[in-house]
């Protein structure tokens, strides 16, 4: 069976069918939102040329991504084609360019700054919790901080389930875990750590939840995508500051000077390092997280909004607060050093007339 839909992005041609829902809906509906989304972003088809899904399968949304970059390619799962751009009504096995993905192969996802195989398997009753699964860890970033990498991500993934069996979007998700973000501000200024922590802990998981039920159910936004990552941009000074202003209903009010030299160093260090990496990105077209393997180890642990919680919980453990919140500062510090001496290397690197090329597209 095979029938051709109109999308925003041009006729897209579907093989077979499939009455196995993913992630609550059909594997059409999936498949026409991908379509939808990647048209949002400013994606077209070349002239003459018509998508093609295979509604048999699932497959990771990178794959679209890059048959819409290079017309005339097909990823293929052995003989049989999966999603690709193709002339309209041709034979997809005879693209000019057909890549067979069951060999193993690894590509580089530029947008999750990972090196991976990208998921492709048969979708049915029996696989579709396992692909669900994996499309849920697929959508991961392979360079991010150490709490999102290893603590949460089962715990993300069955809210990320119960969010898309209930209907609930990302939108719904991100104004929660806002609410809750703010809550945990007012706790940690009246000394109230603990609870503050509770918030802010599910605040944090939250913050993963809504990307990767937007990422599985393909209904990312771009006012979605803003308040999400606005909220994770200007939250984290608050978070410092007024967990200082607490310090003095526990009887360790830093003096006025340290807090200030502290405050200093950690609005200006947290504000420094967000420039650095944006001048990464602007002058190198990537994260400076994943220019080498240094750089992607180091951020599981500098100093962003997660690792430095785990320097607070600590000290909170040991009864120490005030000098978590000094800890905090230094750790700040020294992560600025780091991403400035990183970012000066890959000046001279460029000066050098070498190309910089992140590790994981290095060794793809």
């Amino acid at each position: 069976m095979t029938q051709t839909i109109t999308t925003a992005l041009g006729p897209v041609r579907l093989l077979g069918d499939n009455a196995t829902r993913i992630w609550g809906m059909s594997n059409a509906e999936r498949c026409r939102r991908m379509a939808e989304s990647a048209a949002k972003n400013g994606n077209a088809l070349a002239e003459g040329h018509e998508l093609l899904f295979n509604l048999a399968y699932a497959f990771d949304p990178m794959l679209l991504r890059l048959v819409l970059e290079e017309p005339g390619t097909v990823f293929a799962w052995g003989s049989t084609p999966i999603v690709g751009q193709v002339t309209a009504g041709s034979d997809p096995l005879n693209a000019a360019q057909v890549i067979d993905l069951s060999d193993g192969r690894k590509l580089y996802n530029r947008q999750l700054r990972k090196l991976e195989q990208p998921f492709v398997k048969q979708l049915t009753p029996a696989t579709r919790r396992g692909i669900e699964r994996q499309s849920y860890f697929g959508a991961y970033k392979g360079v991010t901080d150490l709490l999102t990498k290893y603590l949460w991500p089962e715990l993300a993934l069955w809210l990320t389930r119960l969010a898309a069996s209930i209907g609930m979007t990302p939108n719904m998700v991100t104004a929660i875990g806002a609410t809750l973000c703010v809550v945990a501000t007012w706790f940690f200024a009246q000394g109230l750590y603990w609870t503050g922590m509770l918030a802010g802990f599910i605040f944090m998981i939250l913050d993963t939840v809504d990307g990767k039920l937007a990422r599985c159910t393909i209904t990312s936004s771009k006012w979605g995508n803003v308040a999400d990552h606005g909220v994770d941009l200007i939250h984290p000074p608050f978070w410092w500051y007024f967990w200082g202003v607490g310090l003095s209903a526990w009887g360790q009010a830093l003096s006025t000077e340290t807090f200030a030299l502290v405050m200093a160093a950690v609005i200006i260090g947290y504000v420094l390092q967000r420039v650095i990496e944006g001048m990464f990105i602007k002058d190198f077209g990537m994260d400076i997280h994943v220019w080498g393997r240094f750089d992607s180890w180091f951020r599981l642990i500098t100093a962003r909004r997660n690792p430095n919680m785990v320097i607070l919980f600590v000290a909170l453990l040991a009864g120490r607060p005030d000098m978590g919140l000094i800890a905090l500062a230094w750790w700040t510090g020294i992560s600025l050093v780091v991403h400035a001496v990183r970012l000066m290397q890959a000046y001279g690197v460029q000066r050098s007339g070498r190309p910089i090329v992140s590790w994981m597209e290095a060794v793809a």
